[in-house]
């Protein structure tokens, strides 16, 4: 029977992890699928473009064989005339019209550019530009924040609780170590024995069994006579309704015989697992330094590995880049030059978006604390004093 049930409650063991971690497998695939199909139809519809030059094109190109022409030969005195207009006519012209739309739309481009539509970072440096591009891509967004977002929650609930039982753990052993410095030889030795008395006194607290209590009981032992059976066993079956629980193999075998009951069972725990998102991160509450410490440590090591393929960047740059990629800002104005490479660091624009998430979520409730405190301090101000009359 041993063998045969050690089995079994591994199985069981296994299907509780299994449906514990489905919700958090679903959402993450989801989005990983989503995003896979946003690449495939953005490179195929802007990829395949046709380039039309424009008028403006041709009037570009115009305006820069003029400058050329009327360039004189000392080019000392013109020079910054010359700069200048060059600055200008550049400032006119569009990308598009030196790029070749396949270069910019691969499958990896394609996916940088959905990454960045529903993470809202949007750089800017990639944009559809068809009319159909333009409209599949507000389609796309509408339905792929939401789907960001839920991801989002989903994370920081896992997050939200890690963080939580490091810092408890972290505030245990520091009270510990505290503890062990201030206590002193005599004054732990009371302590114990203190400790030591209180363990007894729970001890006899706790629910006594049926030959315990017998034995407690002084006048069962002198007066038998005084007590009646009946008047004994209803004490007993008093005291033994407070303390005890109810078994739970019959249940447990109830279960196991009937399989639809099982998975009816199973499906509510899943369906609850569901009902449970965002509940984590309403309980957190740690201190706000420790997040923005946190956040500067994220960052730094992303801005330390990413100049190894991104040799433009020096470490500031990567962490002004990191920063305003997290923080949803995406300015632009830093562009990659290998965007399938970051793509690699998808897992950590998730968890970094999560944890400046959580870090403005703190802010946000230390921000409605302090409009309370002075809410109610002016409120206090601007209360009337009673005056007191004389009787």
């Amino acid at each position: 029977m041993a063998s045969t049930s050690q089995p079994l409650r591994g199985k069981r063991a296994c299907k509780k992890i299994f449906w514990a971690v489905f919700p958090h497998a679903c959402f993450i695939l989801s989005l990983v699928i989503y995003a896979f199909l946003g690449a495939l139809m953005f490179s195929h519809i802007e990829g395949n473009r046709k380039v039309n030059l424009s008028e403006e094109y041709r009037k570009f190109l115009q305006s820069l064989w003029h400058i050329s022409r009327n360039l004189s030969d000392n080019m000392t005195e013109n020079e910054e005339i010359f700069k200048d207009k060059i600055h200008t006519l550049l400032n006119t012209a569009e990308r598009d019209w030196f790029v070749n739309p396949k270069d910019i739309w691969t499958f990896f481009g394609s996916l940088f550019f959905c990454c960045t539509v529903f993470t809202t970072v949007g750089y800017g440096n990639t944009y559809p530009v068809t009319r159909i591009g333009k409209y599949l891509c507000m389609l796309y967004a509408l339905f792929g924040i939401p789907l960001m977002f839920l991801v989002l929650t989903d994370m920081g609930d896992i997050l939200a609780t890690v963080l939580s039982k490091s810092y408890n753990e972290f505030k245990k052993l520091q009270s510990k170590i505290l503890a062990s410095k201030l206590c002193s030889g005599s004054t732990c030795n009371k302590g114990n024995g203190v400790k030591s008395r209180a363990q007894s006194k729970v001890v006899i607290n706790e629910p006594l069994t049926i030959m315990e209590l017998l034995k407690s009981q002084a006048g069962v032992k002198s007066k038998p006579i005084k007590y009646r059976n009946a008047e004994i066993f209803e004490m007993l079956i008093a005291r033994e309704k407070e303390h005890t629980k109810p078994a739970r193999t019959k249940s447990i075998e109830r279960w196991s015989s009937c399989p639809e009951l099982a998975r009816g069972k199973t499906m509510s725990r899943v369906i609850e697992n569901f009902d449970k998102i965002g509940k984590q991160l309403e309980k957190f509450d740690v201190p706000i330094v420790l997040m923005v410490l946190v956040i500067f440590v994220y960052i730094s090591c992303a801005a330390a590995i990413l100049p190894n393929w991104e040799t433009r960047l020096d470490f500031q740059e990567a962490f002004y880049f990191c920063f305003i990629t997290l923080t949803t800002i995406g300015f632009g104005d830093t562009q990659l030059e290998h965007p399938k490479f970051f793509l690699f660091f998808s897992l950590y624009l998730i968890i970094g978006m999560e944890i400046v998430f959580i870090a403005f979520k703190l802010g946000q409730d230390r921000l409605i604390g302090l409009y309370k405190k002075v809410i109610s301090f002016c409120g206090e101000k601007k209360m009337p004093s009673k005056e007191v009359y004389p009787k």
